[in-house]
């Protein structure tokens, strides 16, 4: 068997891949979505699909963590990136041919497929690193991941400018989100499993390659009577609850053109803001773990009530009556000014109400098939929280209920998740077993003989304190 370099092994390494896998999946298809109604200028199409999908998501959510700790994250990855496939080819062939049913269709199974991709990409991105790394990994894993949605609404953007009246996306721009996603297909094969990645420290991620039948069905059980899962349940729900409001009211107010620049807004201010909470507030130096929850917690919640406080400002002024073709804004009006910024804002607080969740369960355990069950149960809730909001969106439930409503929800779930963020422990590392790969006998991980690092000492296995 061929031997690995070490680099390849790191946790780095591997959320970074990941990272590149959903920068050309999920990436692509949320940067469709970002251009309003999936770029097919039929909201109650794009609404009814979307709906369909978060409510398959839900759905399979709730077994995809156990599916990935029996398959695996290379081969869950691998079935997970197809379903974006299948979307994406949806949309060109209903702007091709009209066939509606094929977008509806290719949302359900997006969803069941999506569930799985989302499980294995929790687990790799909250177990594989260092407790001091956590959230530098999601800061690095979701600029790389947003960046696909960047480059996304640049293509549309560069494809579509030229005419400037462009309400629907081009077919040419569908061909180029394919094609990227098909990448993203190849990608998730450069995945490891745990049992062959190495932290910083010397510790395996786990020894075991897979989990049991059994110990799944127990795992995902537990998750009910869990407090602190079911504490999270508000913040999870309102996840993804705002994605239908802005992906509306982008396709509602503003032409195709300007669409694609606002998504690239968004994916701009996804990346800055991840990087900036991942590094700056949930991993910095000045603080304890448990205190730099409690300073992501205060910074998330002041940013939700700014940002959302300029966005409800401006929906007052407006319907979606007052939402006709003929008076769209275009990025060149003088009516298109603070739009953009508020895009902009939508998505940078986004990215640290996301980076506080997943930063949240990652500090619960270190176990990867834990974690992986966690990835599950949380994009079930989000999806089921989705799901609702696409519903209300489908049938035209007024712009001002849906913010309203996104709104209050983010700000139920704070309390919550305080409590939770208070049971943090300071570390893990005293109360789980450590496995370190210099104490692994040769016949236990023999992966780990290849590397060529001197790693063969034939001792037991040992239990330590990272």
């Amino acid at each position: 068997m061929m031997k690995l370099p070490a680099w390849y092994r790191t946790p780095t390494c591997q959320v970074v891949l990941v990272g590149i896998t959903c920068f050309a999946a999920p990436g692509m298809y949320q940067a469709v979505s970002n251009l309003g109604a999936g770029g097919t200028q039929n909201v109650t199409l794009s609404d009814t699909a979307n709906g369909v999908h978060y409510g398959m998501f839900a759905i399979s959510g709730l077994v995809s963590g156990g599916i990935c700790n029996l398959l695996g994250p290379p081969r869950t990855l691998f079935l997970g990136t197809l379903g974006y496939a299948l979307y994406l080819g949806s949309l060109w062939c209903f702007q091709t041919q009209g066939t509606q049913w094929f977008v509806i269709f290719a949302g359900a199974i997006q969803g069941i497929t999506a569930a799985l991709l989302w499980s294995a990409q929790g687990e790799v991105m909250m177990s594989y690193p260092l407790e001091k790394d956590k959230g530098k990994m999601f800061g690095i894993f979701w600029a790389i991941f947003q960046f696909g949605t960047f480059i996304g609404s640049v293509i549309a953007l560069a494809i579509n400018i030229r005419s400037g009246k462009l309400t629907a996306v081009s077919t040419s721009t569908y061909i180029a989100f394919l094609a990227i996603i098909l990448c993203g297909v190849v990608s998730s094969f450069l995945i490891l499993p745990p049992n062959k990645v190495i932290r910083g420290d010397g510790t395996l991620v786990k020894l075991q390659a897979a989990s049991s039948l059994g110990v799944e069905i127990r795992g995902m059980l537990n998750l009910f009577t869990d407090w602190r899962m079911l504490c999270l349940l508000p913040m999870f729900f309102a996840s993804n609850n705002f994605y239908a409001y802005q992906g509306a009211i982008n396709s509602a107010k503003f032409d195709g053109p300007t669409r694609a620049l606002n998504g690239t807004l968004e994916a701009t201010g996804a990346i800055i803001g991840a990087l900036l909470i991942g590094y700056i507030v949930l991993d910095g130096r000045w603080f304890g773990r448990r205190n730099r929850g409690y300073l992501g917690l205060a910074v998330v919640t002041s940013l939700t009530i700014i940002v959302w406080a300029v966005g409800l400002s401006w929906q007052v002024d407006f319907t979606r009556a007052d939402s006709k073709p003929t008076n769209l804004i275009n990025y060149r009006h003088s009516n298109y000014k603070g739009k953009g910024g508020l895009f902009f804002f939508y998505y940078f607080t986004d990215s640290f109400y996301q980076a506080l969740a997943y930063w949240t369960m990652s500090a619960l355990t270190n176990d990867p098939f834990t974690l992986a069950r966690y990835a599950g149960y949380y994009k079930a809730i989000q999806s089921a929280g989705a799901a609702g909001s696409f519903g209300m969106d489908a049938v035209k439930t007024p712009f001002l209920n849906e913010i309203l409503g996104s709104w209050i929800l983010t700000l139920i779930s704070f309390p919550l998740a305080f409590l939770v963020i208070h049971s943090i422990k300071e570390t893990n590392y005293n109360d789980e077993q450590m496995v370190y790969v210099s104490d692994l006998k040769a016949d236990q991980c023999e992966d780990v003989e290849q590397t060529g690092n001197g790693m063969n000492e034939k001792a037991s296995i040992a239990a330590g304190s990272g």
